[in-house]
């Protein structure tokens, strides 16, 4: 495990929770996306070793990696006033792993 990697992802879950109490009275929903495994140039730039992108993203229940493309309408419904009643939460957008 990249426990670096690990940390920032736990401090993001905190700022958002933090952030949508702290700011709610202001009107201003905050609300954060944990992407599970997506292609992007990460992955084959060193992001994962070169023997591990056959199996990228394999462990997800959908059994692939996502595409960038797959995010965008999480963005698009958090950014809409569909989710007017929406704070302080984080969205896994991971093929049916899970997130923690």
């Amino acid at each position: 495990i990249l426990h670096d990697y690990a940390a920032t992802k736990a401090a993001i879950i905190s700022l958002t929770k933090s952030l949508a109490k702290e700011l709610i009275d202001k009107g201003i929903r905050v609300n954060s996306v944990a992407p599970g495994p997506f292609w992007s140039p990460l992955q084959i730039s060193g992001g994962q070793p070169q023997s591990k992108i056959p199996e990228f993203g394999q462990s997800s229940m959908m059994g692939r990696a996502g595409q960038p493309v797959e995010l965008a309408g999480t963005y698009v419904l958090l950014a809409s006033d569909e989710s007017s009643y929406t704070t302080g939460q984080v969205y896994g957008v991971t093929g049916g792993k899970q997130i923690n």
